[in-house]
């Protein structure tokens, strides 16, 4: 069915978007983990796309399991080989022990950044047990853009070994500050390795 305004065919389904946003998720890369250091995603290279061609990228990371308990985190590259973005963040972190003996919402300020190139904690103390893994999502905003900051924002569950153990939450977001582009994004341990996982990319049209 096509949009029609006045009896004039706008938009004919399928056929044309006419720059309204459909929603449409197109999966653009996905890495596996294999004891890897870290997986990493920049533009150009073996097929990544992360430029002008979406204002919105979406990661996707499933079942990461470490090689020992750490956390896991992100950062950003602004051209260079290095990823350093400067950022600015905030963190808060859901938790329900296992054992049913504790359960709250803290403001993690240790996690938070201040115009910083250091790492994002995005999973702190995730379990390395076989059974014991995390997932989430990482939203990209138009990070080709060279006018505004970049905006990031995500979510991770995962089961922390803290306490007994139980599942545990991360909600975090912020932006990268600096009007470069940004061109790369990489997901790692603290120390160790990513043992099993995948991360996939999506552009968002």
């Amino acid at each position: 069915m096509g949009l029609i305004s006045n009896g004039t065919t706008l938009l004919d389904a399928g056929s044309l978007d006419g720059g309204v946003a459909t929603g449409d998720m197109i999966l653009i890369k996905t890495l596996t983990a294999s004891t890897s250091s870290a997986l990493s995603f920049v533009h150009g290279t073996s097929s990544v796309v992360l430029d002008g061609t979406y204002k919105e990228y979406l990661f996707k990371y499933i079942n990461i399991h470490p090689t020992e308990v750490a956390q896991l985190v992100v950062n950003f590259r602004d051209g260079g080989s290095n990823f350093d973005a400067p950022k600015t963040s905030t963190a808060y972190n859901p938790y329900h022990l296992e054992n049913d003996t504790d359960a709250g919402l803290i403001y993690r300020e240790a996690w938070d950044l201040a115009q910083s190139t250091g790492d994002q904690i995005i999973a702190q103390e995730l379990g390395a047990a076989a059974d014991e893994s995390g997932s989430g999502y990482l939203h990209l905003f138009n990070p080709a853009d060279t006018t505004f900051v970049t905006h990031f924002m995500g979510h991770t569950a995962y089961y922390q070994q803290f306490g007994g153990g139980g599942p545990f939450g991360v909600v975090y977001g912020g932006y990268c500050n600096t009007t470069t582009a940004i061109d790369g994004v990489t997901f790692k341990m603290s120390s160790g390795n990513l043992s099993t996982g995948t991360i996939k990319l999506y552009g968002i049209k």
